[in-house]
């Protein structure tokens, strides 16, 4: 029997964990998955990891150095990189450091946690080196690519592949049971408290105009908690602020997004990749245009997608169907069909297992070099405390594990004093709490 493949996922926040982990599932079926999540912001509570459903063999917290030495001691033959682009650029140059020359390294992949909407070359140049860039669509591939040509470095690690975690049972109308509408909320999007306040007020009007509508509104984190982006206005909060409280059919939800959508009849957003999995699954979906639609707000990515629409619109009845020719331009793929036997997946799968045949990987090699970037690199590298060449800066392992004792007990403090803040209603003491504790 062939030996089970050990595979390490390095993750910054509760979503890009579910999006390494359902990843390494896709790429090496059969493996011992090691699962670490990089110290800072947004390092999820064991709350938001049990609520992502994705368990790993065993489960550490590190520092970009701890990871490097990590790797260099276990051998793993899969590296999945689910960070920033940041903080994927340290671990790429920690790795060529580790490795300068030909040698039997593990494979390294990253990509993307869902639509890519903003930041596209920065954030693409910031993860180039990787032997597989993983990009979510077929139009998603293309983007990366002409990106990597067109500052003439190798566009060959772009593959496409499509969202891991898009599944779940194909929908079926509500029949007897009550009509169930689920709004997706974002943390940062919009930002400001007044659009936060009309969405959520929105949400609560279509529960009264429609009683024998269930309305959820799914959250993503409880006030204290961190996410990939930053929450400053949380919905719990503004729920409180609605004269009369939320309608009776209308509640604020946690969970797993699959398992919520198992229920849904219709999906409302902003612009969260929940849209993505809403369609896959044939369920209505409304992308919604109320604040516009613009790029700060990431509903421009919608456009062709037959899913904008208002509230009014969603009142008076409308749901929502997406546009096959779209939709398959986005990587949400009709059952049985896309290539491979549609498994979106094949080609990626195929690249890994190719390259963990192969007896030696070349040194890994970032666009990003001293030569090419010399003002910009050096500091990305020096946040997760790497020197120019890649190395760890002296004393940095000592000091990191002296402060990480620290910041784990202050961190601990300052959540625990937010949520005393928000439950207090001292709204703008918040999140100058929470962000005491990014220092």
């Amino acid at each position: 029997m062939p030996e089970r493949k050990r595979v390490a996922v390095l993750a910054d926040s509760d979503t890009r964990w579910k999006w390494g982990a359902t990843t390494a599932r896709h790429l090496v079926p059969d493996h011992e998955l090691s699962g670490y999540l990089l110290r800072g912001r947004a390092t999820p509570t064991a709350r938001q990891l049990g609520e992502v459903g994705v368990r790993a063999d065993r489960l550490a917290e590190v520092t970009c150095a701890e990871f490097l030495a990590e790797i260099e001691r276990e051998r793993y033959d899969v590296v999945v990189l689910a960070l920033v682009g940041g903080a994927v650029q340290a671990v790429l140059h920690g790795a060529r450091a580790l490795w300068p020359a030909p040698a039997r390294r593990p494979v390294l992949v990253t990509g993307y946690v869902g639509v890519v909407y903003e930041k596209l070359a920065d954030g693409l140049l910031l993860r180039h080196g990787a032997d597989l860039v993983l990009a979510n669509s077929r139009h998603d591939a293309e983007r990366f690519r002409a990106v990597y040509e067109g500052v003439g470095a190798d566009a060959g690690a772009v593959t496409e592949t499509a969202l891991p975690f898009l599944g779940g049972a194909p929908y079926e109308p509500a029949g007897s049971r009550a009509h169930t509408v689920v709004f997706a909320v974002q943390p940062s999007v919009p930002d400001s408290r007044a659009d936060r306040a009309y969405l959520l007020e929105r949400a609560a009007g279509h529960a009264r105009k429609h009683p024998d509508r269930e309305v959820l509104i799914k959250l993503r984190s409880k006030p204290g908690e961190h996410t990939t982006h930053l929450e400053e206005q949380p919905y719990q909060r503004l729920a409180e602020r609605i004269p009369g409280g939320l309608p009776a059919n209308c509640r604020l939800v946690y969970g797993n997004m699959g398992e919520v959508l198992d229920g849904a009849d219709l999906l409302v957003t902003v612009s969260s990749t929940a849209a993505l999995e809403s369609l896959h699954r044939s369920i209505p979906t409304a992308v919604l245009t109320d604040l516009g639609i613009r790029e700060a707000l990431g509903n421009h990515h919608f456009l062709g997608s037959g899913c904008l629409a208002s509230w009014d619109q969603l009142d008076s009845g409308l749901l929502p169907e997406g546009d096959p020719v779209w939709l398959a331009a986005q990587g949400v793929h009709i059952p049985g069909a896309g290539g491979a036997g549609g498994d979106a997946h094949a080609v990626a799968r195929a690249k890994v297992a190719g390259l963990l045949a192969a007896t030696r990987l070349p040194s890994p090699a970032p666009y990003y070099t001293l030569a090419t970037a010399p003002g910009y690199l050096p500091g990305i590298l020096a946040r997760h405390r790497l020197a120019p060449d890649g190395t760890p800066m002296p004393g940095a392992a000592r000091q990191e594990a002296g402060e990480s004792r620290l910041r784990r007990r202050l961190r601990a403090h300052l959540r625990e004093a937010a949520r005393g803040a928000y439950r207090h209603g001292v709204q703008r003491v918040a999140p100058v709490i929470r962000r005491l504790g990014e220092l």
